[in-house]
C-alpha cells in the first residue's frame, strides 16, 4: 500500500510529465492542478514542497534551459523564433528573464556560445589526426555507419528507435556524485519490475533518461529518470511513474568502458561526431541503454541521442 507521500509524488509527476510535453504552450495554474487531481491551493503548495519552486517558476526556468539549449544546438536560428519555440510569446519578456536567470542577455549569451564553440571545434580537428571517424554504408542493415580508431568505439549508427513505454523513478539534482540515491532507485525500480514479471519479457530494456543539458541546467535542478521499458498497458502507482518516449531518429553509439570513460564518451560523441557530420541533436531527452549486466567494471552502453538533418 503506498503512503500518502508516493500518492503526492505519482501525481506530481504526472504534471512534470504533461509539462514537458506541453512546453512551449500556455499553462494554467486550473489545468495544471486537474491533472494532478487536487484543489488549487493544495496543488501550488504542494508542488512547491515537492519540487523546490513554484508550478510557473519551474515552467519559466525550464523555458529558459530549453532556450539556451537551442542557442547551443541552433546558432543560425533567430532569438524570436527560439522564444516561440521555447513558450515566449514577446520577444522583450523572454529577454528580460533569460538575463534575469543567466546574468546575461540572449544576445550575448549566444556570441560566447559560438566562441567557445569555434574554440572547442579546433581541439576537435586537431583530436581527429588521433582519433579517425570513417564512415561506410552497411548492406546488412542498409544504413550508415561510422568507425572510429578509439578502443571504446564498438558501432556507431544513426536509425529511428520505435516508442517505448517505461516505468520510471526519477530524481533531481546533480548528474554525478550521487551514487547511494541512484542505487536506492535503481533497486526500488528493479524490485518493482521483477515482483510484475516484467523482467523476463523479451523486450525489457534498462536505461537512464535525461532530461536536460548539464551545459546549461544548474547541478540541484538536473533531472534524471531511471526506466525499465514495460507493456503500455502495465500499471503504475507512487514514485514509480509511466511515460513514453517517443518514435525518432537517434545517433546510436555503442560503447564498451569503465565508468571513468564516461566524460571521454560524451565528449567524443559532441566534440567530434557530430562537428563532422550532418545532424545536430534534437531538442529531445536523451538516454544510456544497457543491453546486459557489467562485467566487472566494464559497462556495455548504448548513448542514444536524438538527432535531425541539419
Amino acid at each position: 500500500m503506498q503512503t500518502k507521500y508516493n500518492y503526492y509524488i505519482g501525481n506530481i509527476n504526472k504534471v512534470l510529465d504533461y509539462i514537458d510535453k506541453n512546453l512551449e504552450e500556455p499553462f494554467s495554474l486550473e489545468e495544471l492542478s486537474s491533472i494532478a487531481n487536487f484543489s488549487k491551493f493544495h496543488f501550488h503548495r504542494i508542488f512547491f514542497t515537492i519540487i523546490g519552486e513554484s508550478p510557473f517558476q519551474y515552467i519559466t526556468r525550464l523555458r529558459l534551459e530549453k532556450s539556451a539549449s537551442l542557442m547551443l544546438s541552433r546558432p543560425d536560428e533567430k532569438l524570436s523564433s527560439i522564444a516561440s519555440l521555447c513558450g515566449f510569446s514577446d520577444l522583450s519578456i523572454f529577454s528580460r528573464n533569460f538575463k534575469k536567470h543567466f546574468n546575461i542577455p540572449p544576445s550575448s549569451y549566444r556570441e560566447n556560445t559560438i566562441k567557445k564553440s569555434n574554440t572547442s571545434q579546433t581541439k576537435s580537428n586537431n583530436k581527429h589526426i588521433e582519433d579517425k571517424i570513417d564512415i561506410y554504408f552497411c548492406p546488412e542493415s542498409k544504413t550508415t555507419k561510422w568507425t572510429s580508431t578509439m578502443e571504446i568505439i564498438k558501432n556507431v549508427e544513426v536509425k529511428r528507435i520505435p516508442k517505448m513505454t517505461v516505468a520510471y523513478i526519477r530524481s533531481i539534482g546533480p548528474y554525478k556524485g550521487n551514487d547511494a540515491l541512484y542505487k536506492k532507485h535503481r533497486d526500488e525500480l528493479f524490485a518493482w519490475a521483477a515482483s510484475r514479471e516484467l523482467i523476463n519479457n523479451a523486450n525489457f530494456n534498462y536505461l537512464i533518461l535525461y532530461h536536460d543539458n548539464p551545459n546549461v541546467a544548474l547541478n540541484d535542478t538536473q533531472r534524471m529518470s531511471l526506466c525499465v521499458t514495460i507493456p503500455p498497458e502495465t500499471e503504475t502507482t507512487g514514485v514509480i511513474g509511466k511515460m513514453d518516449i517517443e518514435e525518432g531518429k537517434y545517433l546510436i553509439c555503442q560503447f564498451e568502458l569503465s565508468t571513468q570513460d564516461f566524460p571521454k564518451a560524451w565528449d567524443w560523441i559532441y566534440g567530434q561526431w557530430f562537428p563532422q557530420n550532418h545532424y545536430i541533436p534534437d531538442d529531445k531527452p536523451y538516454f544510456e541503454l544497457y543491453p546486459e549486466q557489467p562485467k566487472g567494471e566494464i559497462f556495455k552502453v548504448n548513448f542514444c541521442i536524438p538527432v535531425k538533418a541539419v
